[in-house]
C-alpha cells in the first residue's frame, strides 16, 4: 500500500453545513457507543472496493469497516486468526480454509465461505479492472480471469477456489507459498456481502464492512463519518463511538486545527512542525517506527530510463542525496536513512539487512558525478521529481534532494521539484503511465514480509510496479523464495532477489520512516500500529 500522508480540508465550519458532526472538542457522541473523534484524512483515490484500494488513506477506513481471514496484531504485526478458524496445508500449495462461526456483516447477512470466494473472484477477474487484482496472481486460474496480455478472459472465476461448506474453502495455488495465510489479513482478501453484488452502485455509495465500525455518511472533500457498530461480534470492538476522518488538503492546516481545539487526532505531524511538536504536545506527541520506506521511482516505460548505461545515471542520483543532512535537518529524528529496500520493523530474522545497498547509498558527491557521465548524462540535462503537494511535507524534502543534486553536481539547474495539486491527481498522472522522470514512491507494508517490500513493487506487472521496471533473474528469484518451506531459506533467497534490485538501482532507497502523531487531551489510548496506522478501536474519548 502506497505510502501517502493525510490530506486536508479547508476549514472546520464547512462541516457544520455539510450536517455532519462537529469538529474535535465538541463532545459529539454516537449514541450509546460513546464519544465521537475526529481524525485528519485525505481522500482516496479509488472507491473502497477492497480489491481497488491500495494507498493508505483508502486502507485506513477499509482497516476499521472490514475484518479478514487474518488479522494483524497492533503491537507487533503478527498474523493471527481472525475470522479464520484455521487454515490447513500439507504441501504449502494447496489449502484448506474453515470460517470461524458467529459472524455477520452490518447488514445482518452472515458471513460464509462463499462471502471470500465471491470476492476474491471478483478481485481477480479483469473485466471489474481492481487495482489489488495481482493479489489473487499465485491462486490456479488466474491467468484465465485476469489474461496478462489484457487480452480477453476465458473464465470469470478462479479455478483454484472452490466452496465445499458453508463455512468451509479450498485454495489451490499456482505455485508453493509457504507464507501465503500469513498475508491474508491485507484488506483486499476481505470477504463481501451479497449487496456489493446486487446494488453495486449503492453499495459502492455507502459501503458494509464486517468490521468494528459502519460507515455512517461520506462527503468527498469534506468528510467521511464512520460510527461504531454496535453488534459487530469480533473481540476488538470500538472502544469509542465513532470517528470523523476529516479531508484536509494541507496536514499543516490539520496541524493548526489540532492545537486550537477543532481537531482531536493528526497522524502525520507536518515537518514545518517538527521542531515544536515535543513543545507543543509533550506526551500527546507519538515518534514510533514503522513499516515505511520513501523511494524514488522511475518510469521504465520511458526509453531514457530503460536505455543502456540508464542504471548508472540512478545510481549517481542516489549518491548525490545527503540521506543524513536531509533527515537531521527536516524531518528531526522521525526518520532515518535508509540502506537497504525493506524495513528495519521486520527484523534482520524477518529480512531486513542493514547496509545492502552499500556504497550506493552513501554520499559520494565526485562518483555521483562520475557515473552520471558514464551513463550519458541526465535525460533532456535535468531531472524532475513529481510529488503530490497537498500532503506528507513533500515539497520540502523534494526541495532539499533537488539542493543536494544540483550542489553535488555543480549545476543549480540538475534537479527541481514537479508538484502535482492533490494526491488523487498525482496518483492518477502515474497509473495512467505520464511520469517521464523520478517520482516519489513511498511504501507502506501490507503486511509484515519482506516479500511485501519486493514483489508488489518490483515483480513483473506487479499490482504496485508503477514504473513497470522488469527483470527476469529478479522474478526467478522470488518464484523461488516464495516456494521455500524453510522460512530462513526463504529469507536468503528474497535478500539475493533485492541484489538485483539494487545492482539495477531499480528504485533509489531514500530514508525509514516512523510513524508520527498528535493527539488531544480529550483522547487517551492512542498509538500507531506497524503500519503507521491508528488503532482507532482502541482510542477513548472523555
Amino acid at each position: 500500500m502506497r505510502g501517502a500522508t493525510q490530506a486536508a480540508r479547508a476549514a472546520c465550519a464547512m462541516a457544520a453545513a455539510l450536517a455532519v458532526t462537529a469538529c474535535g472538542g465538541g463532545g459529539d457522541d454516537g449514541g450509546d457507543g460513546g464519544a465521537v473523534l475526529s481524525s485528519s484524512w485525505g481522500d482516496p483515490q479509488n472507491p473502497l472496493e477492497p480489491a481497488n484500494t491500495n494507498e493508505v488513506q483508502g486502507g485506513k477506513v477499509l482497516d476499521m469497516i472490514f475484518r479478514g481471514l487474518k488479522q494483524y496484531d497492533p503491537d507487533s504485526g503478527e498474523a493471527r486468526d481472525m475470522l479464520a478458524e484455521k487454515i490447513e496445508t500439507t504441501d504449502s500449495q494447496n489449502f484448506t480454509v474453515t470460517v470461524k462461526d458467529g459472524w455477520t456483516f452490518s447488514n445482518g447477512e452472515k458471513v460464509s465461505a462463499q462471502s471470500f470466494v465471491d470476492a476474491w473472484n471478483y478481485g481477480a477477474s479483469l473485466k471489474n479492472n481492481q487495482r489489488n487484482a495481482y493479489f489473487f496472481s499465485y491462486i490456479d486460474g488466474y491467468d484465465k480471469a485476469h489474461p496478462e496480455d489484457g487480452g480477453k478472459q476465458s473464465a470469470d472465476t478462479l479455478s483454484g477456489l472452490k466452496v465445499t461448506g458453508p463455512r468451509t474453502f479450498t485454495v489451490k495455488l499456482n505455485q508453493k507459498f509457504s507464507t501465503f495465510p500469513d498475508t491474508l489479513g491485507y484488506p483486499a482478501y476481505a470477504p463481501l456481502p451479497r449487496a456489493f453484488f446486487d446494488d453495486h452502485d449503492g453499495w459502492l455509495r455507502k459501503p458494509v464492512g464486517n468490521g468494528p465500525y459502519r460507515v455512517d455518511n461520506y462527503a468527498r472533500g469534506s468528510q467521511m463519518s464512520l460510527r461504531k457498530w454496535d453488534d459487530y461480534p469480533g473481540d476488538d470492538k470500538a472502544v469509542n463511538g465513532g470517528v470523523d476522518l476529516k479531508v484536509y488538503t494541507d496536514n499543516n492546516t490539520a496541524y493548526t486545527d489540532l492545537m486550537a481545539g477543532n481537531l482531536d487526532l493528526v497522524d502525520d505531524v507536518p515537518a514545518a512542525q517538527l521542531k515544536n511538536v515535543k513543545s507543543d504536545l509533550g506526551d500527546r506527541y507519538i515518534n514510533t517506527p514503522a513499516g515505511i520506506i520513501q523511494t524514488l521511482a522511475f518510469p521504465y516505460y520511458d526509453d531514457n530510463w530503460n536505455k543502456s548505461g540508464a542504471e548508472k545515471v540512478r545510481k549517481g542520483l542516489s549518491m548525490a542525496i545527503d540521506r543524513d543532512q536531509i533527515t537531521d535537518t527536516i524531518f528531526h529524528g522521525t526518520r532515518t536513512p535508509a540502506t537497504d529496500w525493506t524495513s528495519p520493523v521486520l527484523g534482520a530474522d524477518g529480512g531486513y539487512k542493514k547496509g545492502l545497498c552499500g556504497e550506493s547509498c552513501d554520499f559520494k558527491p565526485d562518483e555521483a558525478k562520475k557515473l552520471i557521465k558514464e551513463g550519458g548524462g541526465l535525460p533532456g540535462g535535468q531531472v524532475k521529481i513529481t510529488y503530490n503537494a497537498d500532503t506528507g511535507s513533500h515539497k520540502q524534502w523534494v526541495d532539499a534532494v533537488c539542493n543536494s543534486v544540483n550542489n553535488a553536481l555543480d549545476n543549480d539547474k540538475a534537479c527541481v521539484g514537479n508538484p502535482v495539486g492533490t494526491f488523487a491527481d498525482f496518483r492518477n498522472q502515474i497509473t495512467g503511465k505520464k511520469m517521464s522522470g523520478p517520482f516519489r514512491a513511498g511504501w507502506q507494508m501490507d503486511y509484515p514480509l519482506i516479500q511485501n517490500f519486493l514483489q508488489p513493487l518490483y515483480y513483473t506487472n506487479a499490482s504496485s510496479n508503477d514504473g513497470k521496471w522488469s527483470n527476469d533473474e529478479f522474478d526467478s528469484l522470488l518464484d523461488k523464495a516464495n516456494a521455500e518451506t524453510d522460512n530462513a531459506q526463504a529469507i536468503k533467497t528474497f535478500q539475493q532477489a533485492e541484489g538485483v534490485v539494487r545492482d539495477n538501482m531499480a528504485a533509489i532507497p531514500l530514508w525509514y520512516q516512523n510513524g508520527s502523531a498528535g493527539y488531544s487531551d480529550r483522547l487517551s489510548g492512542v498509538k500507531l500500529n506497524p503500519f503507521s496506522v491508528p488503532v482507532y478501536d482502541e482510542i477513548t474519548v472523555s
